[in-house]
């Protein structure tokens, strides 16, 4: 034990002469050597408050970063479960017939009223002047008949003055008929006055004969006027008779009338007929589908192509029922598509769904009976999805595709 002392002291010893010895080098050569010294309880304090508050530091940032994204989570809801979305519309004539004219290429954008195909026409323009010429006759028997009821109504005219004038022959008949029967009662009670004056001489012989001839005279006076008023009666008759079958001989322009309409209808069909011959685009659209040529037959109601409506993109997104709460209607967004990820389209809530095909997984099958519920029980409960419709601002005709993938964040008021 003692010899272990004796020789650490030595080299204690040997260790602080060799100090020495070098401290006395440096002062003569005035050099200073780089040597390490133990730190002092003043710097291991500061590095120790360096090191805390860097912890503290970092946690903040984290916890900030959080708050920063659960709050843009609630308030500013995102979702990359969202597609590209536009009406579209499946092109079928209205007429059929050979397609002679499809200018048309698939994926083709068009404007609207350009034309998209055409039917031939011939046939329909064959159709249109027949009935127009139906029409026409129907016109002119409208006009002959018109002039045919306007004889027949004259002749009702002339049948009715014939009336008038059978009727005034009557009543001159009438009126010779009672002056011949009074010139004849006259000259029988004249006769009667002179016959007995004829004995005592107060009259001659031949005023008795005159007086009889004119009871004989104006007797067949009598007979004349009452056969004149039977002819008058006959005549009378007759033009009442001609007057009913003219009057039942006139006919109406009704039912020929009746028929414009038939008619009218029958060259307006036509002419929409010959006028569904030529196809044209109703909006500025995206022809896509098409795999037919010209000389195709085209039928009534059977598709040809698709058009897609190029004037408003949508893009329908996703959300949790949970987010719904944040999305209001007229909001603006940003939409981003991945074709072109770095450009974000603005966009603006048009409308929020109230209702999904339910899973029945959860609620089971409503059929006829009872409801049949499944037997599970799920550990995870997973939050229904609502679709989110929002409009696309200032669309690229170029860029935007049905069905293309998406990322829809809600941006607020």
């Amino acid at each position: 034990m003692s010899a272990e002392t004796d020789s650490n002291s030595k080299t204690v010893a040997g260790n602080g002469g060799g100090q020495g010895g070098q401290t006395d080098f440096e002062a003569e050569t005035g050099q200073v050597s780089n040597r390490l010294t133990p730190a002092g309880p003043e710097a291991r304090n500061s590095g120790k408050l360096v090191g805390r508050w860097l912890s503290i530091g970092i946690v903040a940032s984290a916890a900030a970063l959080g708050l920063t994204v659960l709050f843009k989570t609630n308030y500013h809801p995102r979702t990359d479960d969202a597609a590209v979305l536009a009406n579209y519309i499946g092109i079928a004539p209205q007429v059929e017939g050979p397609v002679v004219r499809l200018p048309l290429q698939d994926n083709q954008f068009v404007h609207k009223g350009e034309l998209l195909f055409e039917i031939d026409d011939r046939a329909y323009q064959y159709a249109l002047e027949k009935a127009l010429s139906d029409q026409a006759a129907l016109e002119g028997q409208i006009e002959d008949e018109t002039r045919r009821i306007a004889a027949l109504k004259s002749a009702v005219s002339v049948s009715e003055a014939n009336i008038h004038s059978a009727e005034a022959d009557v009543t001159t008949a009438e009126q010779g008929v009672t002056r011949a029967q009074a010139e004849w009662a006259y000259a029988i009670t004249n006769l009667h006055r002179l016959e007995p004056l004829l004995a005592t001489r107060a009259v001659s012989a031949d005023d008795v004969d005159k007086a009889n001839t004119s009871v004989i005279t104006t007797r067949q006076a009598l007979q004349q006027a009452q056969s004149q008023l039977t002819l008058a009666q006959t005549r009378l008759k007759s033009s009442q008779a001609q007057h009913e079958q003219a009057v039942n001989a006139v006919t109406t322009l009704e039912p020929l009338i009746n028929q414009r309409g038939a008619k009218e209808a029958a060259v307006k069909k036509a002419r929409y007929d010959l006028d569904n011959c030529k196809v044209c685009a109703p909006f500025d659209a995206r022809v896509t589908n098409l795999t037919i040529s010209e000389g195709a037959y085209a039928h009534v109601g059977q598709q040809m192509f698709i058009l897609i409506d190029a004037r408003r993109w949508w893009a329908v997104a996703n959300f949790r029922e949970g987010q719904l709460e944040h999305i209001k209607q007229g909001m603006r967004a940003d939409i981003y598509v991945m074709s072109k990820p770095g450009h974000p389209f603005c966009g603006i809530v048009e409308s929020i769904s109230f209702g999904v095909t339910p899973n029945a997984d959860v609620i089971g099958t409503f059929q006829g009976g009872l409801p049949d519920v499944q037997r599970t029980l799920n550990w995870v409960h997973l939050a229904s999805r609502y679709p989110v419709r929002v409009r696309v601002e200032k669309p690229d005709p170029e860029l935007f595709r049905i069905s293309e993938s998406a990322v829809v964040i809600i941006r607020g008021r």
